[in-house]
């Protein structure tokens, strides 16, 4: 094969490597947040389960197309995070809209969260589904840019 040949082949395999990950990462985005219409039921569901488990409720708005949302989720599932959400949590996910911020706006109100300050954005829930905090200054809409400790000191500082 000739040199050329080589790097063609080279960055062609490449390329199919990346569209493979593009794919697969889409795929993962796209299962986190349920059919926006679902919110209410999941809420009352998640709420029915805290009761009987006697834990809080986390209540997090975002999108499938948010990449901030998506990098909450993987430092939701960070070993050291995930033991604490486990343990203390019963975690609902409200699809704020397929192409933006553009649905379950009364449910935000009713909790608090400002959409417009962006997403993701927290609501915690006692385990009778009173609010006990709601984020309203946007605190992981910049998640991209934040660690896992960040979110484990979240889930230490409002943990039953």
């Amino acid at each position: 094969m000739t040199r050329q040949g080589w790097k063609r082949g080279h960055y062609i395999n490449m390329a199919v490597a990346v569209a493979a990950l593009a794919g697969s990462l889409a795929y993962a985005a796209a299962n986190i947040y349920p059919a926006i219409d679902r919110a209410p039921g999941d809420i009352d569901a998640a709420i029915k389960e805290a009761t009987a488990a006697k834990k809080r409720v986390i209540v997090e708005f975002g999108g499938n197309w948010c990449g901030d949302c998506i990098v909450l989720d993987k430092h939701f599932q960070a070993a050291e995070n995930a033991a604490l959400l486990k343990k203390h949590y019963v975690l609902v996910h409200v699809n704020v809209g397929d192409k933006g911020i553009t649905d379950n706006f009364p449910i935000a109100e009713r909790y608090g969260i400002p959409l417009k300050k962006g997403v993701p954005a927290l609501a915690v829930l006692d385990s009778n589904g009173k609010l006990v905090f709601a984020q309203k200054q946007g605190e992981f809409e910049s998640m991209r840019k934040m660690d896992p400790s960040s979110v484990r000191e979240f889930l230490e500082k409002w943990a039953r």
